[in-house]
């Protein structure tokens, strides 16, 4: 099966032309660890699943994709 996009990089860069309003800002989580703001992190995580559940990634690139 051919897919639409095939690597996170690709993604990624999808990802923030599509949705340029979001925040890009990173924060601080309780663990120490730098990570998107609540609202990115669930619009990309929402994203993912539309991407797969379409046929445009593969479950295997959506089960490993990260925002970083």
């Amino acid at each position: 099966m051919s897919y639409r996009l095939t690597n996170q990089k690709a993604m990624r860069r999808e990802f923030w032309v599509s949705f340029s309003e979001l925040n890009r800002k990173r924060v601080v989580d309780m663990g120490g660890r730098k990570t998107f703001v609540c609202d990115t992190r669930v619009t990309w995580v929402d994203w993912i699943d539309y991407l797969q559940r379409n046929g445009e990634i593969s479950e295997a690139l959506a089960s490993r994709a990260t925002l970083k």
